[in-house]
């Protein structure tokens, strides 16, 4: 007469939460378990995915934004360079330089073809000078020697070669 004693009260109620061996809620309890380990590693695993994809978004941001940071220094280099070239004065050096004069007064031409304002030369000091400035700067070019020419072609007009005692050089040069 081995009968189990019944329980009451507080010890019911923990023995409904404890089954005994053999029994079958713990048969079923083991995929319910496994399935939430499963979800846990895989959201673990996706963060950590994540993570490595952010951090990798930083680093090509930080380059991205260091590369700014020198073609920007770069452009305004280049451009205090474009502004020194264009200012008034490197303009005027620079046309001295290759023999430029001021030029003097200008007179404008009127739709119905008549002038406005009175044209004036420029002076001839300043021409005279730049002619100098310009014989002493510029090189003497040389052409090169031109080819034989082929006789000319029945009925054409001959060329007028130029004759030698006719030309003249200028001396100092």
């Amino acid at each position: 007469m081995s009968r189990k004693p019944e329980l009451r009260g507080r010890a019911a109620r923990l023995a409904r939460l404890f089954p005994g061996p053999g029994s079958r809620a713990q048969a079923a309890r083991t995929p319910f378990v496994l399935l939430v380990v499963l979800l846990l590693g895989g959201g673990l695993i996706a963060l950590l995915v994540l993570n490595s994809a952010l951090s990798e978004g930083s680093f090509k941001l930080d380059d991205l934004q260091r590369d700014t940071k020198s073609l920007t220094d770069e452009e305004q280099g280049l451009q205090r360079d474009i502004d020194s070239y264009s200012a008034p004065e490197a303009l005027q050096q620079r046309a001295r330089e290759l023999g430029m004069i001021p030029g003097g007064d200008p007179a404008f031409l009127n739709p119905d073809g008549t002038v406005k304002g009175v044209p004036s030369v420029a002076g001839r000091q300043a021409v005279s000078r730049a002619a100098e400035q310009s014989a002493v700067q510029m090189p003497l070019v040389l052409l090169p020697p031109q080819p034989a020419a082929a006789p000319p072609a029945a009925g054409a007009p001959a060329t007028p070669q130029a004759d030698p005692a006719q030309t003249t050089t200028t001396p100092g040069r």
